[in-house]
């Protein structure tokens, strides 16, 4: 099943983006300042919310894990 269609998924996909971009960002900001605006400004939009919300998103890292782990 595609992670489209299945909302935990989704929920795991988007954080791994948001947690992927802000370490991208992290070690070459070059890459993702270059494009703030587009279809590629998705990504840089996502290491913001990773930067600026580090602990929620931590925290739903966490939730997300031990949901992943032991509820299935």
């Amino acid at each position: 099943m595609s992670a489209i269609f299945n909302f935990q998924s989704l929920l795991t996909v988007i954080l791994l983006l948001i947690c992927t971009c802000a370490y991208i960002r992290a070690l070459a900001p070059s890459l993702l300042d270059k494009n703030k605006t587009g279809v590629l400004g998705i990504f840089w939009k996502c290491a913001r919310i990773g930067e600026r919300k580090s602990p929620y998103v931590a925290c739903c890292c966490i939730i997300m894990a031990f949901s992943i782990l032991f509820a299935q």
